[in-house]
């Protein structure tokens, strides 16, 4: 599992890889915490979180999971460092479950960057590349 970020105006990129849709969510994931926090190594696992939610197409479920992530993150104050995700076909779409760790914010351990805001349908993409999926989207900073 891979996550980049890539350049878009005044907004930024976020981009997973992956074997399998899965694991390029989990890739994007990591690349949405990398703008709020520079190191996501030292983020300990103390809290974990459901993560659900539902779309017709991958794109939208990349968008919807991405959001869910970032209110989930500023609603209760945490910064998450990582990911499970399962994605299965259901009526009218897709169905993302999955879970989130992580811990209370602090400015003191953790290299704040940016606040994402929200995820957007700008740039957004989710298909196999050759051999891995990629998972992208730009998100509101």
């Amino acid at each position: 599992m891979e996550q980049e970020h890539f350049e878009h105006g005044a907004d930024v990129g976020v981009r997973g890889f992956g074997a399998t849709p899965a694991e390029a969510f989990e890739g994007a994931a990591r690349a949405l915490f990398l703008l709020l926090c520079e190191d996501l190594s030292g983020v300990r696992g103390q809290i974990e979180e459901p993560i659900a939610c539902g779309a017709a197409t991958l794109e939208e479920l990349l968008v919807a999971y991405l959001n869910e992530l970032i209110f989930l993150s500023d609603s209760r104050g945490l910064v998450l460092g990582r990911f499970e995700v399962s994605i299965a076909p259901a009526p009218g779409g897709f169905r993302l479950s999955g879970r989130a760790w992580g811990e209370p914010f602090d400015r003191e351990r953790h290299e704040f960057t940016v606040q994402p805001k929200g995820a957007t349908f700008t740039a957004l993409r989710v298909a196999r590349e050759g051999n891995r999926w990629v998972a992208q989207c730009v998100v509101d900073v």
